[in-house]
């Protein structure tokens, strides 16, 4: 919804805007004629654009520029030095689009002025969004004037902006050959070229939000925030189920005489402690093979393997078929359940499969 506060030229006259009519305020194509205070009111928690009267500002026109780059606003601000009354640090230059010729036009106000009568504005609680000049508005298709605001602001496709009075207008029009056309102006047929003093150091950093706006969208993130919470716990849950599911499985393809499954992670911890008890004790009896039955003799261990349905198998040879005798005898006296199959005379050496049992 678009809020227009205009200042007219009697308004600004006061130096205590408190005490100033004349400020009319448009929204939805109704006019009222208010105080400043009454139009704050009226306008409050709203987005206002302002329009000053022309008898505030100066308007100008650069000479053609001849660059393809954009100069800066300094740059053009210097270009018009010439032609200013005040020293350039005391005015604030708003610059607008250049037009055919490249020539730019430029705003020049007051800037304590300026920055004053926001301030006055923004202590009214008033949320001012752009800043325009009444004649800088009128549309730029033609050379044209209106009566506004109590008096004759000319513009549009003319190269000035100016406030007249009526006998003022008619010596300004004999001046110029140009065909005015006199408009009954209202703010839909505003310029889109316009000049927004809201430039530089002015310039609109933050934009307020209405209390109810902030609450919605606070809302929304927290509403928003709680969702994607529920969709990744949502997700997580699944994932450990699906993942339980799979270790459930491998589980008994492991353990398959374990068909009862009541804390898997225990069960498993159980099982792992019991296979890591019955490894050490078979590698304690082969400890026990070697050292009481083939250390004693001259027997060479070539290759050695346990299996779990057999025991420890090793590969040896000996000097003769005797001493095979002697170690079956020397495992018979270690109580050791060994046997020896597959004995063969190979050259000079006798091999043979010795087995010590699984008896765990």
């Amino acid at each position: 919804m678009n809020s227009w506060l205009y200042l007219t030229a009697h308004s600004i006259s006061h130096t205590d805007l408190n005490a100033a009519r004349g400020c009319v305020w448009n929204d939805e194509k109704i006019v009222h004629v208010t105080s400043l205070n009454e139009a704050a009111q009226a306008l409050a928690a709203r987005e206002v654009k302002l329009i000053l009267p022309m008898e505030m500002c100066s308007w100008l026109r650069t000479e053609p520029w001849s660059g393809r780059r954009r100069p800066s606003p300094q740059t053009l601000a210097f270009s018009v030095e010439e032609q200013l009354v005040d020293d350039l640090d005391e005015l604030h230059i708003a610059v607008g689009e250049p037009d055919e010729q490249r020539c730019y036009p430029l705003l020049v106000i007051h800037r304590e002025r300026f920055k004053t009568l926001l301030a006055q504005l923004h202590e009214r609680g008033l949320n001012i969004v752009s800043v325009h000049v009444d004649a800088d508005l009128l549309p730029g298709e033609q050379a044209c004037v209106a009566w506004w605001g109590g008096r004759w602001i000319a513009g549009g496709a003319l190269s000035l902006r100016l406030a007249l009075s009526p006998e003022a207008l008619q010596v300004v029009k004999e001046g110029h050959c140009e065909a005015w056309r006199e408009l009954a102006f209202e703010m839909s047929d505003a310029s889109p070229n316009a000049i927004d003093l809201l430039q530089g150091e002015f310039r609109r950093t933050a934009q307020r939000l209405p209390w109810r706006g902030i609450a919605v969208v606070s809302l929304l993130m927290v509403t928003l925030a709680v969702g994607a919470m529920h969709l990744r716990s949502s997700f997580l849950e699944d994932q450990a189920a699906r993942l339980y599911a799979q270790s459930e499985q491998h589980f008994k393809t492991l353990y398959p005489e374990h068909t009862r499954i009541v804390n898997l992670s225990a069960q498993l911890n159980a099982l792992q402690q019991q296979g890591a008890t019955q490894q050490n004790g078979h590698l304690l009896r082969l400890l026990q093979l070697t050292q009481q039955v083939i250390g004693a003799s001259s027997v060479e261990v070539q290759r050695m393997q346990w299996r779990a349905t057999v025991g420890w198998t090793l590969n040896i040879t000996a000097n003769s078929f005797a001493e095979l005798e002697q170690l079956r005898a020397r495992g018979v006296q270690s109580a050791l359940p060994i046997t020896l199959d597959n004995a063969s005379q190979q050259g000079n050496r006798v091999q043979a499969l010795l087995t010590l049992e699984d008896a765990l």
